[in-house]
């Protein structure tokens, strides 16, 4: 039977991922740093903290996994970017990486970002667009880039390297851009945000999660970018929120700084997922919208 391991399972893509794999034949093992109650789960949760290197030890020991989905890493918001603990994840990640291949793992599929492109090149190819170390997270996932793809090559591992643009759909961080404007809608709050002119590669968390799957299930090697390859204008975005919701006040554009030295226009070539992978999303951006609205407009999964 495949067996896979899953890190960051508690995070929001890893959550996504679960049950697709479970349902497509796989032996599903979670980590996690919080004890999660997993006695409802066709899944098994393994409480580990993957910054030590004895618990990646035993869990490999363990598990014993034919798949491994790397999905963890530092994500806390506002601190992940210039974050210490982004070089840690770069040796934890290659411990991991290491014991997997020890006790007879065949696949790996680390989530990458689009982050590690220098995003004055606008329109980012995974072969071509020249790579950006101008933050620690955008140099360590550069550098643990290069040295699984290094030993890969050493030990003749198969690995993917999913490159991750920007996200929405349920469960989504309050802060974030789409739950953000719909949670001002529902509160009825001023809508703020910046002029709105730059492009943006959005794909639902579903689509991203369906699709990491797809390149864990083939054989490609090396990186694919995780997106829609259609960018939108974020005030295009920001319409369509408004209105889906019926809301007709003006909305404040440019109340918020635009961040200096950012492109205006930067989308993703989405080529090798759609025609090597063979992924197709399911989710249009109006029909993933409207999933997020009803979901936040649930009075449950209100943060306020």
């Amino acid at each position: 039977m495949k067996k896979v391991l899953v890190t960051g399972a508690n995070g929001w893509v890893g959550k996504n991922v679960l049950q697709p794999l479970f349902e497509k034949g796989y032996e599903v093992h979670a980590t996690s740093t919080r004890v999660v109650d997993s006695s409802s789960d066709p899944y098994k949760w393994h409480h580990v903290n993957l910054l030590h290197f004895q618990d990646i030890k035993e869990v490999m020991q363990q598990v014993k996994p034919t798949h491994l989905l790397h999905l963890a890493w530092e994500a806390t918001p506002g601190q992940y970017w210039m974050s210490k603990d982004n070089y840690r994840w770069v040796q934890s990640s290659i411990e991991l990486i290491s014991h997997f291949v020890d006790h007879g793992g065949q696949r790996v599929v680390v989530a990458g970002t689009c982050a590690e492109y220098d995003w004055n090149y606008g329109y980012l190819t995974e072969e071509t667009t020249p790579c950006s170390y101008k933050t620690p997270y955008a140099t360590a996932k550069n550098a643990l880039r290069l040295l699984v793809h290094s030993f890969s090559e050493l030990v003749g591992l198969s690995y993917g390297w999913g490159r991750l643009f920007f996200l929405y759909g349920p469960n989504e961080h309050p802060k974030r851009l789409v739950p953000s404007v719909i949670s001002s809608i529902l509160q009825k709050k001023e809508i703020l945000c910046t002029h709105g002119e730059q492009y943006r590669d959005f794909l639902h968390i579903k689509d991203v999660a369906n699709a990491f799957i797809a390149l864990l299930e083939s054989d490609i090697q090396g990186t694919v970018n995780i997106a829609s390859g259609q960018p939108v204008q974020v005030k295009e975005l920001i319409l369509k929120i408004a209105q889906k919701m019926g809301y007709n006040q003006p909305i404040q554009f440019g109340a918020i700084p635009y961040p200096e030295n950012e492109s205006l226009f930067m989308a993703a070539n989405a080529e090798r997922l759609k025609h090597i992978v063979g992924f197709r999303p399911e989710y249009t951006l109006d029909s993933g919208l409207e999933e997020s609205i009803q979901w936040w407009n649930n009075d449950e999964k209100k943060p306020f």
